[in-house]
């Protein structure tokens, strides 16, 4: 009897356990049912992505309020303001095709959106975190002249950080927005100087340089090649320094054949040209680049040579594109250098009469970029990847 007991107890003891375990693996799995799984985090938007829907935003909110003021400036009979304003919306249809990407699908702003276009207050000058600062909506030539300047310089700032190609389209941008909104304002009778500024990036201390002796060395295994920043940034500090050598040969040989005022102006931004071909050697040699000897000379055609101020408008919008290279491989302070320089060829180019394009430093095939929602011929479907 004894025995039995103890063999009932002992099976109601496993049989209590069974169904407490039963009981806390039931509990359990309803706890996992009913707690709802958290999501991940969705991945933060790449810089460079924000810096390009910022800009695409602004060129469609800026271009909005350029139509209508357009519009506005046909019904007052005021031809001179209403050029001024078709190039500037012309300009921004040219930014905007090039900052879409296939896919997109944005929509045309009106006056009550508008605002979403930089402000002068907002953009210029803050560190680089693409948004879409609100602002009053541009309804006069004055307003619009600013909020393009403010655009401009949020665009240059971003250049500095964004990925290579986005770098070289938000620099280019950036630099005709910030021409353009001078020729508003001047139609405005606006001073530039009252239009916000773009602060450009402090030079390193002291130029900095490297002697031979401090530069990697080669291998047959490119073994030091690592610290030079890249075959695609050397190759391009040397075209660029090629191409002020050239120029300022060809402003030495065109300043004995330019009347006296433009001989002057000449002499001034020779002097610029002796700058940067001065500083591209300082990058060149920072990157441990083998600056190569300056040319004896360059050819000249008998065209420059008989039109001297359209040669010089021809060499400056030859620099463009060189500039644009090294914004597209370069990183800081080399980068920045390059916006800067950029942006004072595109300046230049449009003092002997040039045109430095919509987006100065990238050459553009208008008829590969797809279309603007509102654009005619718009329901043609295209694949064309953004001009980068």
């Amino acid at each position: 009897m004894k025995a039995d007991s103890t063999e009932i107890s002992a099976r109601t003891r496993y049989f209590r356990y069974a169904v407490f375990s039963l009981t806390a693996l039931l509990v359990m799995s309803l706890g996992m049912v009913l707690i709802p799984h958290q999501p991940p985090a969705p991945a933060e938007t790449p810089f460079s992505e924000r810096a390009r829907a910022a800009a695409l935003a602004d060129a469609l909110a800026l271009r909005a309020a350029g139509r209508d003021l357009t519009e506005a400036g046909a019904g007052s009979g005021a031809p001179d303001d209403t050029a001024v304003l078709d190039r500037v919306v012309t300009l921004l249809t040219i930014q905007a095709r090039a900052l879409l990407l296939p896919g997109d699908t944005p929509t045309s702003p009106t006056r009550s959106d508008a605002g979403q276009a930089a402000s002068p207050d907002s953009s210029a000058g803050q560190a680089a975190s693409p948004g879409g600062p609100t602002s009053a909506v541009p309804s006069t030539a004055a307003e619009l002249a600013a909020a393009l300047s403010a655009s401009g310089a949020r665009r240059l700032i971003d250049a500095l950080e964004a990925d290579g190609g986005m770098a070289r389209v938000l620099a280019g941008a950036g630099a005709a927005q910030l021409l353009v909104a001078r020729d508003v304002a001047a139609s405005a009778g606006i001073p530039a100087e009252e239009l916000p500024g773009w602060q450009e990036p402090d030079a390193p201390a002291g130029q900095a340089t490297r002697t031979p002796a401090e530069c990697p060395t080669s291998g047959p295994s490119g073994e030091g090649d690592d610290d030079r920043g890249g075959v695609g940034e050397d190759a391009a500090l040397t075209a660029a320094l090629d191409s002020e050598r050239e120029t300022i040969y060809g402003y030495q040989a065109a300043l004995t054949r330019l009347d006296p005022a433009a001989a002057a102006q000449a002499s001034a931004l020779l002097a610029e040209h002796l700058d940067l071909a001065e500083q591209a050697e300082a990058y060149a040699t920072m990157h441990c680049e083998a600056v190569p000897p300056t040319p004896p000379g360059y050819v000249l055609d008998s065209a420059f040579l008989s039109a001297p101020a359209a040669g010089l408008s021809h060499l400056e919008s030859g620099t463009l594109p060189a500039y644009g290279d090294v914004v597209a491989f370069s990183t800081a302070p080399t980068r920045g250098w390059a916006v800067s320089a950029l942006v004072s060829a595109a300046k230049r180019t449009i003092v002997w009469g040039g045109d430095p394009g919509a987006i100065p430093g990238l050459e553009l095939d208008e008829a590969q970029l797809p279309p603007l929602p509102d654009m005619p011929g718009n329901a043609v479907p295209t694949t064309s990847e953004p001009a980068t």
